[in-house]
């Protein structure tokens, strides 16, 4: 793309955080991660207590980008088939000759809203996750491919375990992010309770098309990363791992590190963030802003960090403060 074409093109992401921002009061961070992983090319996991807006947050970004959108709620007795789709058996009226044909499930579309993904079985977690990886759906063994873009949001609820199925390790690092959502301010808070109790509706406008985040996602990879700062993600990442760790945290209390789909993921969200705010070079803060979500899901502590009440994000400070450029 010429500059000429870029800019405009840059301009809207702007536009497309004040139309969010219409129906979601603050939560600023959690937008721009959910940003993040979506020019990024990846998929995100929300986690929070109900009533957050995370639901909302989906719709509304699905409103702003004019993006087919689905919901799947997840429930125990959901089925791959469910989401994945089925083949319904048609008949010629003319000929009589019957066949099978593939029926697409709620998957097929380009942004997916997978509520409360823990409260459905590993294997209908399965089979959802493998569409996220591979891009496409096996059924009868024929390939269906998913829509481009294709971004997958799946949230979960911290509190309530009973009845749920956690999703494994090797299933969380599927996902680009993994997105805490906190309570609101004060003043946040009023303003929610102020803006959705009245008669006024926000409307949000459509800023961005199945192209235009094409296009983005293109644009991530040609960001610009220094040499020092790819060395200093790699050493970041690496030094997650207890056995090579030399830092005293992970040492103590890691049981297992991220892999390099970690440094991956890290280096196209810090170039994505770049992007965001108009860079076309990523820094040293959007790196160190983004190592949480990034990290925070990748990395296992042992009993020791559990009795003592320390989590992952606890490593991860401990990591950036050990870990220099």
């Amino acid at each position: 793309m010429t500059e000429d074409q870029l800019r405009p093109l840059l301009a809207r992401l702007p536009t497309l955080k004040a139309e969010i921002a219409k129906v979601i009061v603050g939560q600023e961070t959690v937008v721009d991660e959910v940003l993040v992983a979506l020019l990024a090319g990846g998929h995100a996991l929300l986690e929070g207590v109900p009533g957050l807006a995370k639901t909302l947050l989906v719709r509304t970004l699905a409103a702003a980008t004019d993006l087919p959108f689905r919901r799947i709620q997840f429930t125990p007795d959901l089925m791959p088939t469910d989401i994945l789709g089925t083949e319904v058996l048609e008949e010629d009226h003319g000929t009589g000759h019957r066949s099978f044909k593939f029926n697409p499930g709620p998957i097929f579309a380009s942004l997916v809203l997978a509520d409360e993904i823990n409260r459905t079985p590993p294997k209908t977690q399965a089979a959802l996750l493998e569409a996220m990886q591979e891009g496409h759906v096996t059924y009868a063994g024929l390939e269906h491919a998913l829509p481009r873009p294709f971004f997958l949001l799946a949230t979960q609820n911290p509190i309530e375990q009973s009845g749920t199925y956690p999703l494994p390790e090797a299933q969380l690092d599927r996902f680009l992010l993994y997105i805490r959502i906190g309570y609101p301010t004060e003043q946040e808070e009023l303003a929610v309770l102020s803006g959705t109790t009245g008669a006024a509706r926000a409307e949000v406008q459509p800023v961005l098309g199945g192209e235009d985040i094409r296009q983005l996602q293109q644009l991530v990879r040609q960001v610009s990363l220094s040499p020092e700062l790819l060395d200093f993600v790699n050493r970041l990442v690496r030094a997650t791992r207890p056995a090579t760790s030399e830092v005293k945290f992970i040492q103590d209390y890691g049981r297992w590190g991220a892999g390099p789909r970690a440094g991956q993921a890290l280096i196209l969200c810090a170039k994505a963030r770049a992007l965001l705010q108009g860079r076309f070079a990523a820094t040293l803060d959007d790196i160190r802003t983004l190592a949480p979500p990034v990290l925070r899901h990748r990395i296992l502590l042992n009993f020791n960090a559990e009795a003592e009440n320390l989590t992952a994000d606890d490593a991860v400070a401990e990591l950036l403060k050990a870990v220099v450029v």
